[in-house]
């Protein structure tokens, strides 16, 4: 019995991840004695939410939050009514501000996803209380593999720390945006993700190709 639905991935559904590599990751999470995070029908929210074709940003972080009630599927998102820390998220709406100008109070980022802009971790599952423990559960072959499918068109990758800059360490700079800068945790953002401006660049980039920015501020109506 599959821990996952896989029926929402859309084209996600092709890459050979799915039937070659997750019944093990599958194995491996059925012995797991901890809570993992988050929970099991959220694990490819980012992948329902933003197909391959309407990619237009990567944002590549490390792995989920794993604080209970915290990760939602979608890298560095909070679900609205989280009430603890915000930590790297807080951190990035500062950014935002000091970017843009534009204010962001909304933790669920899912408006950004639907724009266009895949959330993704390079591990796609944590313990509780145990960040980077699954990192070598075998989530990075699905990371490869994502990256490969979005390789055929030019898109802005935004990489925050060690391991998602390592992971696409393959992306071509010249045909993309890439942006690389420390992980946006309290532990080392004044290592260089303030002042990076990751947003502001990536707009200027999508303006010039002749595509409509992305409202990294707090939805309208909100």
């Amino acid at each position: 019995m599959t821990l996952f639905d896989l029926s929402r991935l859309g084209a996600w559904s092709d890459l050979p991840f799915f039937n070659e590599t997750l019944p093990l990751i599958e194995t491996a999470l059925e012995a797991e004695h901890r809570p993992v995070f988050p929970p099991a029908p959220a694990v490819f929210h980012a992948f329902e939410r933003t197909q391959p074709r309407d990619t237009r940003v990567v944002i590549l972080g490390q792995d989920p939050y794993h604080t209970p009630g915290k990760a939602d599927g979608l890298a560095f998102s909070i679900p609205t009514g989280f009430g603890g820390r915000l930590d790297s998220l807080g951190n990035i709406f500062k950014e935002i501000e000091t970017d843009l100008g534009q204010p962001r109070s909304r933790t669920d980022l899912s408006d950004w996803a639907d724009q266009g802009v895949l959330l993704l971790n390079t591990a796609l599952t944590v313990p509780q209380g145990a960040a980077k423990a699954h990192a070598k559960l075998g989530w990075s072959v699905l990371v490869d593999q994502v990256l490969a499918e979005l390789a055929g068109a030019p898109r802005a990758y935004l990489l925050w720390g060690g391991p998602a800059q390592k992971a696409a360490k393959n992306v071509d700079a010249g045909a993309n945006l890439k942006i690389e800068s420390a992980h946006p945790s309290p532990l080392s953002v004044h290592r260089g993700f303030f002042g990076s401006r990751p947003f502001s660049r990536t707009n200027e980039w999508l303006q010039a190709r002749g595509l409509a920015p992305i409202n990294w501020g707090d939805p309208e109506g909100l």
